[in-house]
């Protein structure tokens, strides 16, 4: 069913409805078809600054940050569904341009914050950061967007964990035991010791993106990641019963994307067993889409 999505220019694996492809991700979307996706969660490129192992997540300025991403975020919108809904998470102090950006072309939706953990984040000069913004985007305000609340309900903390009644409303009755989540998410980051890490440096936990696969998707869909990283986002896609197509330019991204789904256990004649490591010597998201001038110093990306 691919065939008719993605044209046969880059190399790329499929089993069962999930797509693995190796290439860069503006040329990869430039040759798939209009309205051909029903959710996207991309976890770009931060513009950071951050070692990813032999290389560092940066271009040489805000704008061409910024221009980089209009880019990719135009064919994004582009292959999606006229109902269908974009997840977008980039760093904190770029954040404000993007949502500018996408207020004047497409619609914002919903912002919301994924609140972590403190361990490991200490600062003697300002305010750690514990959180990271997440945008829900759909192409206009009158998108008829799938939204299935009653798949991510959570406990409400309210008096119905006592018994009590609600006796504003006419009849009193109980307080619900269960609620939609409202904006702010807390989920742990992925740790070394958890069996779903991988060998990536921004790794985003399954929980997250069970969370907006099954709110904005339903099964048999197709969830699309255009910087699949560890591919987290497809895996989780494949556990929930929906089909996946996921990019990736690091040949050892495009691996663990491989093994992960189940396409094949063994790629150019090397064993694809997973390794953890504590460390990655991966390139950086940024090699993903960056066109670079010259051929050997290309560079990657992140989920």
């Amino acid at each position: 069913m691919y065939e008719k999505l993605i044209f046969k220019e880059f190399e790329y694996l499929e089993k069962d409805n999930h797509v693995v492809i190796l290439g860069d991700s503006i040329e990869v979307m430039q040759h798939m078809k209009s309205e051909s996706v029903d959710l996207i969660f991309a976890d770009e490129p931060y513009n950071i600054g951050k070692d990813f192992g032999n290389n560092k997540d940066s271009w040489n300025s805000t704008v061409e940050y910024i221009e980089w991403n209009k880019k990719w975020i135009h064919e994004a919108m582009r292959i999606l569904k006229t109902d269908g809904t974009m997840y977008l998470m980039t760093a904190t102090q770029f954040m404000p341009y993007i949502d500018v950006f996408i207020q004047e072309n497409y619609h914002v939706l919903s912002r919301i914050i994924w609140s972590y953990d403190s361990s490991g984040v200490q600062s003697k000069k300002m305010y750690g950061s514990l959180y990271e913004p997440i945008l829900m985007i759909t192409k206009s305000a009158k998108s008829n967007y799938t939204f299935n609340s009653q798949d991510i309900l959570v406990e409400a903390k309210t008096g119905a964990q006592r018994g009590l009644i609600d006796y504003r409303k006419s009849p009193p009755q109980p307080y619900n035991t269960t609620k939609v989540p409202g904006n702010v998410w807390e989920f742990p980051r992925v740790r070394f010791r958890m069996n779903e890490y991988e060998n990536h440096p921004t790794q985003k936990p399954e929980s997250l993106l069970e969370r907006i696969i099954k709110a904005s998707s339903n099964e048999g869909d197709i969830v699309f990641d255009p910087f699949g990283g560890s591919f987290s986002t497809a895996a989780t896609a494949k556990k929930l019963n929906r089909k996946s197509i996921s990019i990736d330019l690091n040949p050892e991204y495009f691996k663990i994307g491989l093994r992960r789904l189940g396409i094949t256990h063994e790629y150019n004649g090397e064993n694809l067993e997973k390794k953890k490591k504590r460390k990655t010597t991966n390139k950086s998201k940024k090699d993903h889409d960056l066109k670079n001038e010259s051929t050997s110093d290309q560079m990657e990306l992140k989920v």
